[in-house]
């Protein structure tokens, strides 16, 4: 009520507007308390025709002067929900699919989190043409074309201090899309995060032998063959197309490390739902566990095997690797649940990832080794952070990335503590250069 009058008052003295009211959230089911902060769902404008769903909830404490910050999932094609209900949003779905419980290290205690879902055909987010072939270029336009429609539909935060973050593939989408943004001055842009984020997938792919090898996975005598046939001078290339020996080889030890059975994004914990590369036909559907996600060279491989499932006439639904996606795909697709998040009839069910957009996604960038030199040089503020047991965008490729761009250390590598029952433990080790930051996350068992 008092937002609304608010917004009345203010709307007869500014030529202006304020939080959309149609897109607030008065009621969540599965809170048996409802929030003390505002939170909002609706749609932002894209393109003309392409509609990507939102999620926006305010910092529980003073929101008006806290940064707004964007949050970017992965895949390319899974959703940001998945940030929001399972990793750092102010509630997350239990196991049951019905309850939420209240997060107490969700971001939004200190900052606005704006949680969009991109591109189009992901999660809620749809084209009007039903077109969702796309690449890296079109979806870093669509977001900054969403960015702006947010602000002009809360333009009481258009003077906040602005980040974009993200994880997996938003290594790709947050810097592309930081790069866009850098370039209107009407967004107050501070700087980026980048979390277990995909920065070059030349690098990437090397330095995950190396973390299969000296974490025990591949043995010592395939990793000899493949220093002889894929090393020269002291330097490694994994996917040297010229070198067929080399190819096999490392298709067997990228096989053995991503399609083995093993958690990709947690090696320490069992993998709880499909494995890497596996395709479970569940009845009605097929679920495809696609390991194109962490492995350009198995996914190319995977391709000739998903070709088959396709011919079978029955829907196919993306599903990320040994994480059980159940209760957050149960919980979304409730019926009051899309009615308070205001999601029209005739948009698709939602899944954790879209295999329709995966598919036919173009990637372009293969490395944000200029947009990270770009930014640096207009000296945003840049984090990237890795928890040091993930093998699908593992620390040591990102460190490597952030050394190649050769910049001023300002301090050395370091660890950095938590205290827990009154002692200080390693959480982690941290590396800063000018105006950025690198650290691991040690991960608990």
């Amino acid at each position: 009520m008092y937002l609304g009058l608010f917004c009345t008052l203010l709307l007869g003295i500014l030529p202006t507007e304020c939080a959309p009211l149609t897109d607030v959230i008065d009621y969540m089911p599965g809170l048996s308390i409802q929030p003390s902060f505002r939170h909002y769902s609706g749609y932002l404008a894209a393109s003309d025709d392409k509609r990507f769903h939102y999620w926006f909830v305010e910092s529980e404490e003073e929101h008006s002067s806290r940064p707004v910050v964007l949050w970017l999932n992965g895949g390319p094609g899974c959703s940001s929900l998945a940030g929001l209900l399972t990793e750092h949003g102010p509630f997350l779905v239990q196991s049951d699919g019905e309850t939420l419980e209240y997060n107490p290290y969700s971001w939004n205690k200190i900052a606005n989190i704006l949680y969009l879902e991109s591109p189009a055909g992901v999660g809620f987010s749809y084209s009007d043409d039903k077109n969702y072939v796309t690449n890296d270029t079109e979806v870093a336009e669509n977001n900054y074309q969403a960015l702006k429609d947010f602000f002009r539909l809360f333009p009481e935060f258009q003077e906040n201090d602005f980040y974009i973050t993200g994880e997996s593939y938003g290594g790709v989408y947050v810097p592309t899309l930081a790069v866009r943004v850098s370039r209107d001055p009407s967004i107050n842009l501070k700087g980026i995060a980048v979390g277990n984020g995909l920065l070059s997938t030349e690098i990437d792919a090397n330095s995950l032998l190396y973390f299969s090898y000296y974490h025990g996975i591949i043995d010592s005598q395939l990793w000899s063959l493949l220093q002889l046939h894929c090393c020269e001078d002291g330097k490694c290339s994994f996917t040297d197309k010229k070198r067929l020996v080399c190819l096999l080889l490392a298709r067997k030890a990228y096989y053995t490390t991503m399609g083995g059975g093993m958690n990709i994004y947690n090696l320490y914990q069992p993998c709880a739902d499909g494995a890497p590369g596996q395709i479970r036909d569940n009845g009605d559907h097929v679920t495809v566990y696609h390991p194109g996600f962490f492995s350009p060279t198995l996914g190319s491989h995977f391709k000739e095997k998903l070709a088959n499932v396709t011919r079978s006439q029955k829907p196919v639904k993306m599903g990320v690797p040994c994480i059980n996606n159940t209760a957050i795909m149960t919980f979304l697709n409730k019926v009051e649940v899309r009615a308070v998040l205001h999601i029209p009839d005739e948009v698709q069910e939602w899944g954790i990832c879209s295999e329709t957009v995966f598919s036919q996604y173009e990637r372009e960038v293969e490395s944000v080794h200029n947009q990270f030199k770009e930014l640096l040089k207009k000296e945003y503020r840049i984090l990237v952070y890795n928890g040091d047991v993930d093998m699908a965008c593992n620390f040591l490729g990102n460190e490597w990335f952030l050394d190649s761009l050769n910049i001023t250390f300002k301090a050395n590598y370091r660890p950095w503590l938590y205290t827990e029952e009154g002692k200080k433990q390693i959480a982690g080790f941290v590396k800063e250069f000018s105006n950025l930051t690198f650290v691991t996350v040690k991960v608990r068992m």
